[in-house]
């Protein structure tokens, strides 16, 4: 560091600097850019918490970790979602479903498989959802086929640790592959005017086959979600086990995050999802929120559950007479210097969900010059 404090306009400059390393030490379009906007903007807060960590060691006099070589291919910009992700996958912060001595977390006290761990009402809306599940119809969907859902999105574009401000609301459609066997090229994501691949980071000098990524809970498919059990506790057990957890997260809320991640841009058997429901019914904190409104207006109950550590709340958004899936969002649980409890941080309305034979094409459009 220079002996010579930095202007405003050096100060910048450095900061811009420092993420643009971060972006160039990164794998273009990672898998997880498709979060969500409310799980986008809780990994931006915890990459910029990272970020603030190392200058205050660097400050201390603490040695910096060598910088990995720079890749040589120019890399486009990275959502800082997909930035903090590929960060966990490099293995950072990430924990799979064993606590620090080696437990696995179904032997724990209060661990999933025991009774409903919900409220009451939580529980016995949970058990309706799972019924009407039961009840629908879902047609396969084929390996050479794309599942294809198109939201309304809106979600906090305001400076970090500074109030939460509400960015406009926009258009979001994605696409994902459902090729079982281990792929790079994930899908598809269409936001902001722009098409993003969905792509797996493969380092340079890496053969993209040995970074290919199968089915599983990171990648979902609809043959792999067909695989697993339906018994509620069984398939808790095993998102327990199987869901990365971050440095410093609550466990059942990555768990929480991770059902809801899979019933909102996924399909899956109407068994499967009848058993995600009951599931998260024994996920301890879980409870049900009276008329939320999801971010085209429609009126709904919601499935919650509070990130005590994080100070937000996750809400997942139903017809309250159908129990249709409308939405999620996720709103501050008190209050804090950037928002009064109820402050929404991020808000999606699902409004179309397909199966598709092409990446990048609606359901019922025709293929356009220059589109794959």
């Amino acid at each position: 560091m220079n002996a010579t404090p930095a202007g405003p306009e050096q100060g910048e400059r450095a900061e811009l600097d420092e993420l643009g390393e971060l972006a160039r030490l990164l794998p273009t379009a990672p898998v997880e850019q498709v979060l969500p906007p409310g799980r986008r903007s809780h990994h931006k807060d915890v990459l910029m918490q990272l970020i603030d960590r190392d200058r205050r060691d660097e400050a201390e006099g603490a040695r910096p970790l060598p910088m990995p070589r720079r890749p040589s291919r120019p890399a486009r910009s990275a959502l800082v979602a997909g930035a903090v992700a590929a960060a966990l996958a490099a293995g950072l912060t990430v924990g799979f479903g064993v606590d620090r001595h080696g437990a696995d977390v179904g032997a724990r006290a209060g661990a999933p498989g025991t009774p409903p761990a919900a409220g009451r009402s939580a529980v016995v809306t949970l058990g309706r959802m799972a019924a009407v599940a039961m009840d629908t119809a879902v047609q396969p969907v084929r390996e050479d086929q794309f599942v294809y859902v198109r939201s309304r999105v809106a979600e906090n574009v305001g400076a970090f640790g500074k109030p939460v401000k509400l960015g406009p609301l926009h258009e979001r459609q994605v696409w994902f592959s459902q090729q079982q066997g281990p792929v790079v090229d994930v899908g598809l994501i269409r936001e902001d005017g722009q098409d993003w691949p969905i792509e797996v980071g493969v380092p340079d000098g890496t053969n993209p086959r040995d970074s290919a990524v199968p089915a599983g809970v990171q990648r979902p498919t609809y043959a792999w979600l067909a695989s697993l059990p339906t018994e509620p506790g069984h398939l808790l057990k095993r998102l327990y086990r199987e869901t990365p957890v971050e440095k410093g997260e609550d466990r059942d809320q990555a768990v929480f995050d991770r059902i809801g991640d899979l019933i909102r841009e996924q399909t899956m058997p109407s068994a499967t999802a009848a058993a995600f429901f009951k599931a998260t019914a024994r996920i301890p904190g879980v409870t049900e929120v009276d008329d939320v409104v999801d971010a085209v207006g429609r009126h709904g109950i919601a499935i919650a559950r509070e990130d005590v550590r994080q100070g937000t709340r996750n809400e997942w958004i139903f017809d309250a007479r159908t129990l249709d899936y409308l939405g999620e969002r996720t709103v501050a649980g008190r209050d804090t210097e950037r928002g009064r409890a109820g402050t929404v941080y991020a808000t999606t309305a699902v409004l179309e969900r397909a199966v598709v034979d092409r990446q990048g094409l609606a359901p019922g459009e025709r293929r356009r010059a220059g589109r794959s």
